[in-house]
């Protein structure tokens, strides 16, 4: 069987393994409401199996305008608040609330949680037409319930184009007045090709500041040989798993305001507020969760070396990590691992 090398090749092969081994819907991009950025009838099948009650005392108050009355509260939402402030805490209309994403329970006794939580619908798009004013395309983009959260430039080395060529398209071809690339309303936005993955939070045009999300190899840059397959297929199979996307939702991405200093052109310093988008790098996914892991499984007391490098985020890395322990059950979810984290 011949390969298919093409970036059109590499993204069958993500979705596929989305599909079939994550249980990943896959949708077609004509179910993607690219003004509201919605797959609208995602969400409110995802609304009717969850919340019925909810959505019947909705239906009650708008009628026939339910659907666009919803959304409208939901896109206000997410403009003023972020996606993730949305997915961790639902909204509310007429008083009544409503969840758009169930968190996973930290104990699996916990039935029906563990039941709604088993309801979130993740899926992939590939060929997303986002733009009210064009047709250009992403190549894929990951959803929650009909809202999407990742999206994705990929090209392959054997066609002559790298993950350069990717990020240059973010810059240059994706303008970040389009709603969909506005701050706040994706978690994150991967270029990725067979070698290398880099990520930016925030599209900026040529302004736009892309991180490596590479493991690293030999104490330096990049990935290490695959011997089963291509380099950065971790990404869709370690990262893009419905509890690790979970997992980060619920524990890791920030959406805040910090203080700036402006020097305008007179000399003059102007303070402003400016938000910014922080999501973790895999390096600080990795060493927090081998962490949280062996403490779960060996207990208090023991002693462990992280060594990062300069600029690679380790304050970040060290308050996620103070923050998932505080919460930590033992192994068998009985009790709680550590009573106090102190950090010096």
């Amino acid at each position: 069987m011949r390969t298919d090398t093409t970036e059109k090749g590499l993204e069958a092969h993500i979705t596929q393994h989305l599909c079939l081994v994550n249980a990943f819907e896959e949708r077609h991009f004509s179910n993607y409401n690219r003004v509201d950025c919605v797959d609208e009838d995602l969400l409110f099948n995802f609304l009717q199996a969850t919340q019925e009650k909810e959505v019947l005392k909705l239906q009650s108050i708008h009628g026939s305008n339910f659907r666009s009355k919803v959304l409208y509260r939901l896109n206000n939402q997410i403009k003023t608040f972020g996606i993730i402030e949305v997915l961790r805490k639902g909204i509310t209309d007429n008083n009544i609330k409503l969840k758009l994403f169930f968190d996973k329970p930290v104990s699996n006794l916990n039935e029906k949680d563990l039941a709604l939580y088993n309801q979130n619908i993740f899926s992939v798009t590939r060929q997303v037409h986002y733009s009210t004013q064009n047709e250009n395309s992403l190549d894929l983009v990951v959803f929650i319930n009909g809202l999407p959260i990742i999206t994705f430039e990929l090209k392959n080395e054997l066609t002559k184009q790298t993950v350069k060529d990717a990020i240059k398209q973010y810059k240059t071809n994706r303008d970040p007045r389009e709603e969909l690339f506005r701050l706040g309303r994706c978690m994150v936005h991967f270029a990725v090709d067979s070698e290398q993955i880099w990520m930016a939070t925030h599209l900026k045009g040529e302004n736009t500041y892309f991180l490596p999300f590479n493991k690293g190899y030999n104490n330096g840059a990049g990935n290490p040989p695959n011997p089963n397959g291509i380099k950065t297929d971790y990404l869709w199979k370690d990262i893009l798993t419905k509890d690790r996307l979970t997992n980060i939702i619920q524990n890791y991405v920030q959406l805040f305001e910090e203080e700036t200093e402006k020097i305008l052109p007179d000399g003059k310093v102007k303070k402003e507020r400016v938000k910014k988008l922080i999501f973790p790098r895999y390096h600080q996914i990795d060493a927090v969760d081998k962490l949280l892991s062996n403490a779960k499984e060996n207990g208090a007391g023991k002693r462990y070396l992280i060594q990062h490098s300069a600029g690679s985020g380790k304050s970040n890395s060290i308050s996620w990590l103070a923050h998932q322990l505080v919460g930590l059950f033992d192994k068998n979810n009985e009790n709680t691992v550590f009573d106090t984290v102190i950090v010096i």
